[in-house]
């Protein structure tokens, strides 16, 4: 199927599952909008399911291959600082943005929310964050473990640990692991392709069971707080791709539309895993080598996640206000910058922002009950900051791919390292794929 048919499907999913789900909602009884959600979320869970089988070996494959091919340590630090000084910056600007936008138009002012004794105890389980805490999740005890709950910062880790040895022992000693790697990486796209083909039944399944069971009210309801929410993400996109225009040039624009299916995808499923594969095939499409796009990518799902972080410092601001707590600009600056660590490592899952904001909440003394206000809506927001996640990944490895010289696109600004063979082993794999 080729990708402007299956974006197509993609759209028609969206469409006839609003329909469904609103005939549904509206015509059926609600024991009968209950079990239809119930039963038809089983789709999805398949589609999630069958990406998760797919984003740890793809991870590491194309990781392990992307840094071995580097060549040495010198290079594989150079690209690393600059991977890491970037989505360090996105990160500042999307949480700092998500704190401006919630000051100047305080959505949560006259709510008056009141905490009842021991409410929203249960909604999630807020995390102490230290030091300690992190690095703890950070080191993997056992890769099969890491690959079994898809812990994707623990298998970057691991990756990038195997990289590095395999380019140590030297190409001769290496060169048989690489090929299994390398052959590796092909199947695993291929293996994409084939789910991919379940896409929008999938989009269709979750966004029908979404409208049958919550109907289109809490939408209204709830409009003002995500229309506010949803110009925040439009601001960051506006900014993030700003940048990456002065930067790169005008051929930023087909970057966006290259990976606008990876996004309607990540977006409809509220999942960015599930626009790993296809951003990855994107990014190469747009001329960004295989080596950076599969050693940046991956560690952008654990470290840029800026749609989420954005939201973060959004609904912590906001909780506090329906709550009447006021905080200082001094203790907006500390979460600032706790949301800078805390968020590190965040899976790209559904809700998983949530636990962050639980224990920022805690930090602040602001009542953990406030995240009632949020549950309503969440799943809605979900799908905005998945698909904003997925956007600025790919933004971040065509910097950084601009940045090293590694980039063949058309129109990009300035001249790329080593022009006159690049672009010819690019076209091989890009068609491979």
């Amino acid at each position: 199927m080729k990708s402007m048919n299956l974006t197509t499907m993609i759209v028609l999913g969206l469409i006839i599952g609003i329909i469904v789900g609103f005939l549904l909602n509206s015509f059926a009884s609600p024991e009968v909008s209950s079990v239809y959600a119930k039963d038809i979320s089983i789709i999805t869970d398949i589609f999630l399911r069958l990406i998760k089988m797919i984003i740890a070996p793809l991870i590491i494959s194309t990781l392990v291959v992307g840094i071995a091919k580097m060549g040495d340590a010198k290079t594989l630090g150079r690209v690393f600082s600059k991977t890491l000084f970037l989505f360090i910056c996105a990160s500042f600007i999307s949480i700092l943005l998500g704190l401006v936008i919630v000051n100047i138009l305080q959505p949560g002012a006259g709510i008056n929310f009141v905490a009842e004794a021991g409410a929203g105890a249960e909604i999630v389980k807020p995390v102490p964050f230290s030091f300690k805490v992190f690095i703890s999740h950070a080191i993997p005890t056992s890769i099969v473990d890491a690959m079994a709950r898809n812990e994707i910062l623990q298998i970057v880790v691991f990756s990038i640990f195997m990289g590095v040895s395999l380019s140590a022992i030297g190409e001769e000693k290496a060169a048989p692991i690489m090929k299994v790697l390398e052959s590796l990486v092909y199947l695993m796209l291929k293996l994409t392709g084939y789910v991919m083909l379940f896409a929008p039944l999938t989009v269709f399944a979750a966004i029908s069971a979404m409208i049958a069971e919550r109907g289109l009210a809490v939408l209204v309801s709830a409009g003002i707080f995500m229309g506010e929410f949803y110009l925040t993400l439009g601001l960051l996109w506006v900014i993030l791709i700003g940048c990456c225009v002065l930067l790169i040039g005008r051929c930023t624009l087909r970057l966006i539309r290259g990976i606008g299916e990876p996004a309607l995808l990540a977006f409809t499923t509220s999942s960015s895993e599930a626009a790993f594969p296809g951003t990855l095939q994107s990014l190469e499409e747009f001329g960004v080598s295989n080596k950076i796009a599969s050693f940046v990518l991956p560690i952008g799902y654990s470290f840029n996640l800026v749609g989420s972080m954005a939201y973060c410092s959004f609904a912590v601001i906001f909780i506090a206000q329906a709550c009447n707590i006021e905080l200082t600009m001094g203790e907006q600056i500390t979460m600032l910058l706790i949301l800078m660590l805390t968020s590190k490592g965040m899976a790209g899952v559904p809700r998983a922002s949530l636990v962050v904001i639980a224990a920022t909440l805690n930090q602040f003394n602001i009542p953990e009950a406030g995240l009632i206000l949020l549950m309503g809506v969440d799943p809605f927001l979900d799908m905005g900051r998945s698909a904003t996640n997925v956007m600025s990944n790919a933004v971040g490895a065509a910097l950084v791919g601009r940045w090293e010289g590694e980039h063949y696109g058309e129109g990009c600004r300035g001249k790329p390292k080593a022009v006159e063979a690049a672009p010819e082993q690019f076209v091989t794999e890009a068609q491979a794929k």
